[in-house]
């Protein structure tokens, strides 16, 4: 009994840390005038390493100290990890949580084949039934998105605006928040499937992994921001308006905070319970993820979108399932082939 109440801390602190990691992402960027996204990023990345830093220093993690080959190595999946949280906050920008939190399903089936294609994986009948979920649940979410951003209540407001504006303004917004999903799936897939590469070739551990993520990434955002966004005082000022600037970098900096909790929560979840159970826990977490969207920013409250977040939540308990059989099978295959696997006692 006293060994279950262990593990729930972990799985509750991973909830929150995902959940809180999120909104506040939502909050940051959800402003009209927001559009110094690489800025925002490299804020994140650079108090990241100050928070893991500082830990290693108090001596509550430990991580392998910097090293320029290994930087070398590690720098292209660093990169990439880039192009996963600036793709994710442009789609932020534009859809709501519970539809970004359903789409991010798909990234799941990416990474499958991929594994399929590059590391011999191998997807079941369970799984792939998974993937039929997740894809439905995708195609609810779309259509309940668009549905509900085209309806205008008051008919004086529509003939106002001019109904056929109104709608191709809202459609243009909806096919870029789309296409940022779409490239925001595609490119975790690849991180995902390259850092897998290049953890076998850098023996790097999950502290390891954060380090050099973040501290790499700091001077590809800082320049890129140089390059590409507008430093402008009128600029900066829209981005942050002085009524609430102190808030919104308090919030930009929480973020990064909270982007190190998820990896030392990850971590203690799989640490204190197993890799089925916290599969478990990420497929169930998408519920009060989506919901935070409909509690926080107002998102509409429609048949559509419950039915595309609880389709969605399904489809991950499915996988995690399929998942967990998957396991079972090869820990008995590898029994049967007198391969035992070597464990180390606690």
């Amino acid at each position: 009994m006293l060994t279950r109440f262990w593990t729930v801390p972990p799985i509750v602190c991973y909830c929150l840390a995902s959940i809180l990691m999120t909104v506040v992402n939502k909050f940051v960027v959800s402003g009209q005038q927001f559009n110094m996204t690489f800025l925002l990023l490299c804020i994140q990345s650079t108090v990241s390493v100050l928070c893991v830093v500082s830990a290693k220093r108090m001596g509550v993690i430990s991580f392998r100290d910097f090293d320029a080959r290994d930087a070398k190595m590690w720098f292209p999946v660093s990169f990439m990890l880039v192009s996963v949280i600036y793709t994710g906050s442009k789609s932020l920008q534009y859809l709501s949580i519970p539809v970004y939190t359903i789409f991010k399903n798909l990234t799941i089936i990416l990474i499958a084949y991929g594994e399929v294609i590059w590391f011999g994986g191998r997807v079941s009948g369970l799984t792939f039934g998974s993937f039929i979920l997740m894809v439905l649940s995708s195609v609810i979410a779309a259509w309940a998105d668009i549905g509900d951003a085209l309806t205008v209540d008051d008919p004086a407001v529509a003939e106002s605006l001019g109904m056929l504006a109104t709608m191709r303004g809202v459609v243009t917004n909806l096919n870029i928040g789309y296409f940022w999903m779409f490239m925001n799936c595609a490119a975790s897939a690849t991180y995902v499937l390259s850092m897998r590469k290049r953890i076998k070739a850098t023996g790097f551990s999950d502290w390891d992994t954060m380090f050099y993520n973040n501290l790499l990434s700091i001077p590809v955002l800082a320049a890129f921001s140089i390059v590409a966004e507008n430093w402008g005082s009128e600029n900066l000022s829209a981005n942050f308006p002085e009524a609430t600037r102190n808030f919104l970098l308090f919030a930009i900096a929480f973020s990064g905070a909270a982007a190190v909790a998820i990896s030392y929560t990850t971590a203690w979840c799989i640490r204190a319970t197993s890799s089925t159970t916290y599969s478990m826990v990420g497929a169930l977490n998408k519920l009060p993820v989506a919901a935070s969207g409909l509690i926080f920013f107002g998102d509409a409250v429609t048949f559509g979108s419950v039915s595309a977040i609880g389709v969605g939540f399904f489809a991950g308990l499915v996988y995690a399932i399929a998942k967990s059989n998957q396991k079972k099978a090869e820990n008995a295959a590898m029994s049967q082939t007198g391969v035992i696997p070597l464990t180390r006692k606690p």
